[in-house]
């Protein structure tokens, strides 16, 4: 379960009477919270501006991690941390909605909720694991009331003939998994079960994120019947330096194609690799390494290049924390969740009466090269396309700007393709130049390059006094004028007119792509408070949240631009206006 930082100083800004903070989720009780959970749950005021229309959140209250995300007899669900009774952090219970597309979703009430000494401070993250007869089971991070101990929990569903599984019993065997002293475990990090896998000897494996001083772990459990669990020796995975591993994630991957593989396949390399995603508490962001597992030894180690610390590659490198996937098979597809917090003070939460969103769905499968990961929006979101915007090969010259019209540009998807001429005009990086996001804010779109910036202008007032860029520049590799790097922005420095104390960050990733052989690709989708963009057909993909104050419903406009000295040619674009879903 995601967890909170910088406590001390949000105590002391709120005894300031400063209340411009941005919490993140929380496992600490805390009277500062308690502050704000003490006056009755509101429902969210009628002006609504940065409610979404496509992206899955309650229709009012806290939501942090998705938990558990499963198919059951053709009908999809997601569990999420939910607050029941107000906009911030805590009395976490399990939500839960279902949908035939993961699209539309229908509410249900929680499906597990504090009622036990092991629960009574919170139901945190977990899983759902389907077992050999059909039957789903939650493992799930139980928190003690008084001292906060952690501990992992069964729950199973009261009446399998429901496929909405609207309810669920807790195992009177619980806590199944505790810290314990010989471990030297600390008992306060000791969270977030996997799904679990069977292995070659018939039994369940479950990992749990936990910690060892600054050393992260993924303690390895073993079970034959899922209620008696054992600890193994040694962790399947452990990175020193690291901090706590939140929201762990262990699934196999095809080490070709595009087709999801089931978390207990026992297929093996050269045909499978593993990839092991956790949530470093320390930066609050999701890194993943792909390696391989030895079912024997029971060890995952990753292949080389790849450390599992901030150095490894990340799903998203914007607003995105932790994530959860699932294999779905009635489409053959692994599907990626991830939650998405807020980018404003925990006030303005509390004033709107909500906060948190998901993001859209992803499928997610291993690159040719089997060195990162590619992530797609869904394909059921394209049925909410509605009016489409079409433009014809068009070639941008240098300093312009273009507005696409037509479209409800507020809820939008957008897909562009660039094709660069004239590579050998672009300038060299500089050797230095190895932090993307550093290369992003330091060249933002204002600033000229002989190739960039250019791409699109999203959530925009008329005259552009407000709007968050999504943008390419390409540069010549250092020493290697054959060679090309290039690098795909999230600006939204200004992306509201006024100077609130939201957060701002520019993003920045590289895209592993060639735009001598290939063209530069961006599909953005936008929705009213979040902008999630997919770089170079989902080699990279970066999410903001953002909160203009003018470019809001019809009066939202998008632009494309080339800010560089050099001409780009838009081989094409697509634009549609999104329908709302229907969810909760």
């Amino acid at each position: 379960m995601a967890k909170d930082i910088g406590l001390v100083v949000l105590l002391s800004l709120l005894l300031l009477g400063n209340y411009v903070v941005n919490l993140e989720a929380s496992h600490h009780h805390h009277h500062v919270y308690k502050r704000f959970q003490s006056s009755k749950a509101k429902s969210p005021p009628p002006n609504q501006p940065y409610r979404t229309g496509y992206h899955f959140q309650p229709p009012k209250n806290w939501m942090n991690d998705p938990n558990g995300p499963m198919l059951y007899k053709g009908i999809y669900h997601l569990f999420y941390q939910y607050n029941p009774n107000g906009a911030v952090w805590g009395n976490i219970v399990w939500g839960h909605s279902t949908s035939t597309d993961l699209v539309n979703w229908v509410p249900h009430p929680p499906a597990i909720s504090p009622s036990e000494p092991y629960d009574a401070g919170g139901c945190w993250s977990g899983s759902v694991t389907i077992l050999l007869d059909g039957k789903p089971v939650i493992l799930y991070t139980g928190v003690h009331g008084t001292d906060n101990i952690q501990t992992q929990n069964l729950a199973e569903p009261t009446n399998l003939s429901d496929p909405f599984l609207r309810q669920w019993s807790k195992s009177p065997a619980n806590p199944l998994m505790a810290p314990t002293a010989a471990n030297s475990i600390n008992a306060t990090s000791f969270r977030d079960p996997t799904t679990a896998w069977l292995s070659l000897d018939g039994k369940w494996r479950v990992i749990i994120g936990s910690k060892i001083d600054r050393r992260g772990l993924a303690i390895l459990y073993t079970s034959k019947d899922f209620v008696n669990w054992t600890e193994s020796p040694e962790p399947l995975h452990s990175d020193d330096g690291t901090g706590m591993w939140e929201c762990p994630d262990f699934y196999p991957v095809a080490r070709f194609g595009s087709l999801g593989v089931e978390t207990s396949s026992f297929g093996g390399p050269p045909l499978i690799k593993h990839v092991l995603k956790m949530s470093l508490d320390d930066t609050k962001h999701d890194y993943y390494t792909i390696g391989t597992y030895d079912r024997v030894k029971d060890v995952y180690v990753p292949d080389k290049g790849f450390a599992q610390n901030g150095s490894a590659p990340r799903y998203d490198y914007g607003k995105y924390y932790a994530s959860k996937t699932f294999y779905d098979p009635l489409k053959n597809r692994r599907v990626l969740w991830g939650w998405v917090n807020e980018s404003s003070p925990v006030v303005n939460d509390v004033e709107k009466g909500w906060s948190g969103l998901q993001a859209i769905p992803r499928k997610i499968w291993l690159d040719r090269s089997g060195k990162q990961l590619i992530q797609w929006p869904i394909k059921e979101i394209e049925k909410l396309r509605a009016t489409q915007v079409k433009w014809p090969y068009k070639v941008l010259e240098a300093e312009s700007v273009l507005e696409v019209s037509g479209i409800t540009a507020s809820q939008a998807d957008v897909e562009v393709s660039f094709k660069v001429r004239g590579l050998e005009k672009a300038d060299e990086i500089e050797p230095d130049w190895t932090d993307a996001q550093l290369i992003c804010s330091e060249q933002n779109e204002s600033v000229k390059a002989g190739l960039g910036p250019f791409g699109l202008m999203v959530l925009a007032s008329k005259s552009l006094e407000e709007y968050t860029s999504v943008y390419f520049r390409i540069f010549k590799a250092h020493n290697d004028s054959n060679k090309y790097v290039v690098v795909m922005c999230s600006d939204q420095s200004r992306s509201s007119l006024e100077q609130e104390d939201n957060d701002r960050t520019t993003y920045g990733a590289f895209v592993d792509i060639d735009p001598f052989l290939q063209p530069l690709s961006l599909r953005t989708l936008i929705d009213h408070s979040i902008v999630e963009s997919f770089g170079g057909r989902g080699e990279a993909c970066i999410t903001a949240r953002i909160y203009p104050k003018l470019a809001i419903g019809e009066e939202a406009h998008l632009y494309v631009f080339n800010n560089g000295r050099q001409s780009v040619h838009l081989s094409s674009l697509s634009a549609w206006t999104m329908a709302t879903a229907h969810i909760n």
